[in-house]
């Protein structure tokens, strides 16, 4: 998906009006409000209903039943296991990892693009320089290799991986509006007063880039489920606990995909999973057209 760009007429205008009117303008766009429903249910749901459910134990005497087994709506895994309890706790850690790891690579990219374009020099050619190194190294085969080599047991830690793997992208485009802005009058101003370069940067700058950074985390938290989610279906995260990916890796081993028995084990996860990145995507889209006067005079 391609970076949203930050139109020239938000130049000025603060991100505290925009955010304000953020869930409003969804309201008049039904595909974003659709999908601002379905990201808040699946968070409310897979935060909230796991306290009030019985724990999940193996039993040998209800091994791969089929969905709509008495007591089982979606079956049982080749434990025994409800898979519907399983689908429901699962969310917790991809859903977690996945925001986490997009507000650290959208902080890393908002420090290291913005100050590489206002202070220049030096500073500008060590970011371009490290962005351009992440950026030759195809992101999947190096969270493999780290996977491999570090023991991930602990989500913050995968959220570390994710995020401070994804940050070069985001980098160059707030880079590229930072260079823009800064030529602006109103920043020239600040520096008159000699407000000093964090206070330009982070007070008069960034606040004009509030929907282009929102698009972008929003994109961040998208492209990190996809990344969690394969580092556990091809075994290089903890198997350990359950969600949706470690349920997708079990039923693919176990071969559920030829089993019609098992076969909602292995679609239940991936239907949260679509469901849960369709929902960021209608938003992402929408919160585009609203904020972008170009798409939204189409």
């Amino acid at each position: 998906m391609t970076e949203a760009t930050i139109p020239v007429s938000s130049v000025g205008t603060t991100g505290v009006s925009r955010f304000a009117g953020i869930l409003s303008s969804l309201r008049r766009s039904p595909a974003g409000f659709i999908g601002f429903l379905i990201v808040a249910l699946l968070v409310l749901v897979t935060a909230i209903v796991p306290f009030f459910l019985p724990d999940v134990a193996p039993n040998v005497k209800e091994i791969l039943l089929p969905a709509g087994s008495p007591g089982h709506l979606l079956g049982t895994d080749n434990e025994g296991k409800d898979v519907l309890i399983q689908m429901i706790g699962g969310g917790r850690t991809v859903i977690f990892v996945g925001f986490i790891a997009a507000a650290i690579s959208t902080a890393l990219a908002i420090v290291l693009g913005s100050l590489a374009a206002y202070l220049g020099g030096w500073v500008d050619s060590v970011v371009v320089t490290l962005a351009d190194v992440f950026l030759t190294v195809p992101q999947i085969v190096l969270l493999a290799v780290m996977g491999a080599f570090f023991k991930l047991d602990s989500p913050i830690l995968l959220a570390l991986l994710v995020g401070g793997l994804s940050w070069p992208v985001l980098t160059r485009a707030v880079r590229a509006q930072v260079f823009s802005l800064k030529e602006r009058e109103f920043v020239e101003a600040a520096r008159l007063l000699d407000l000093g370069t964090i206070r330009v940067v982070f007070v008069e700058i960034l606040p004009n880039m509030a929907s282009f950074i929102l698009m972008n985390f929003m994109i961040g938290v998208t492209n990190a489920i996809y990344q969690l989610v394969g580092l556990y279906l091809l075994g290089l995260a903890p198997l350990s606990g359950a969600n949706w990916g470690i349920m997708l890796n079990r039923a693919w081993i176990a071969g559920a995909i030829f089993n019609d028995a098992s076969l909602a084990w292995i679609l239940s996860p991936i239907l949260a999973i679509t469901l849960l990145l369709l929902g960021l995507v209608m938003m992402t889209r929408s919160l585009e057209e609203i904020l972008n006067p170009r798409l939204r005079d189409r």
